[in-house]
């Protein structure tokens, strides 16, 4: 079974406040969106199982509109939320002291069993709060490991707090331009088999609680992400995901499946879908010249070049 994930970011800002929703009602906008995926028959694909990721304030109306569909064209369709905060709501304890926060009972209650953490926009932000504090973090290499490694135990924190609550999780790893440094394989693969090692190792810890759970891991190459960067290869990818499948099975003892998270598209499709230790991937947008876009039509396409 092949995993497609779709983290639609900030689709709940219509263009006229300078996002990219293309209606000026984001509500009207994300109902319109999981109807076409029913119609056009991507909840009801045996090979594979399609995940949208939403911003919150477009996790209700989409929610509504999902159990309008019937179930068969929601088989393997579902709906998760974009992150949790790394404490949760504890009976007898904290009801809710997380203001501006998103616990993972929150989502929970409004029934999301997937959340996605980790992801390249979500390290940034939390490594700029530790630098806001301790500007130096930015040039010595032994503060910037120090914080790195207080990130991944933020997000095992919220690993854990998903996991309790039953949730499943996409937890996304990827090394930046300076942790990959060279181009010469003899020189890069070490440095990124040691990022991803920390990431995997530090923030999935104790994961083998949770046997009931489903946990995949999207690599996003942080260095290739963004206009005119180059994406890595296939052969690259094989690597990356060789290896995160090894640590898996050795820190965890699990066979956890293993996404591309650099932006799947038609164009790198077919190339992705070579790679045998890929199980899918992380798609955000459709459209990538102005005006960028998304759409299920697109995402149709991308997926069946991925999975013919």
């Amino acid at each position: 079974m092949k995993e497609i994930y779709v983290n639609l970011k900030r689709f709940d800002v219509p263009k006229q406040y300078g996002g990219i929703c293309p209606d000026e009602n984001p509500v009207k906008w994300i109902q319109g969106i999981i109807r076409s995926t029913a119609e056009m028959g991507l909840g009801k694909m045996e090979e594979v199982n399609v995940t949208y990721f939403l911003p919150e304030a477009l996790l209700v109306p989409a929610l509504e509109e999902f159990h309008r569909i019937s179930e068969e064209d929601r088989a393997h369709f579902q709906i998760g939320c974009q992150g949790v905060y790394r404490e949760d709501v504890a009976g007898g304890g904290n009801f809710g002291a997380f203001t501006t926060n998103r616990p993972a009972a929150a989502m929970k209650a409004l029934g999301e069993n997937w959340v996605m953490i980790g992801h390249s926009e979500e390290r940034k932000d939390k490594l700029s709060l530790l630098t806001a504090y301790d500007p130096v973090i930015k040039e010595d290499a032994g503060r910037y490991e120090k914080a790195a490694e207080s990130v991944e135990g933020l997000l095992n924190q919220e690993v854990q707090c998903a996991l309790s609550r039953g949730m499943n999780v996409l937890f996304c790893v990827g090394e930046t331009a300076e942790q990959k440094g060279s181009d010469v394989p003899e020189e890069y693969e070490p440095r990124v088999r040691d990022v991803l090692r920390e990431q995997l190792c530090k923030g999935l810890k104790g994961i083998e609680a949770w046997a009931d759970s489903k946990i995949s891991v999207g690599y996003e190459p942080i260095w290739a992400i963004g206009p005119g960067k180059t994406p890595p290869s296939g052969n690259y990818v094989a690597f990356v995901s060789s290896y995160i499948k090894e640590v898996c099975r050795e820190e965890f003892h699990k066979e956890l499946s293993v996404v591309y998270g650099g932006g799947l598209k038609e164009e790198n499709a077919a190339e992705m879908a070579a790679v045998s230790t890929l199980d899918g991937g992380l798609v955000a947008l459709t459209k990538f010249t102005q005006p960028i876009a998304f759409d299920v039509g697109s995402l149709r396409e991308i997926i069946h070049a991925y999975v013919k």
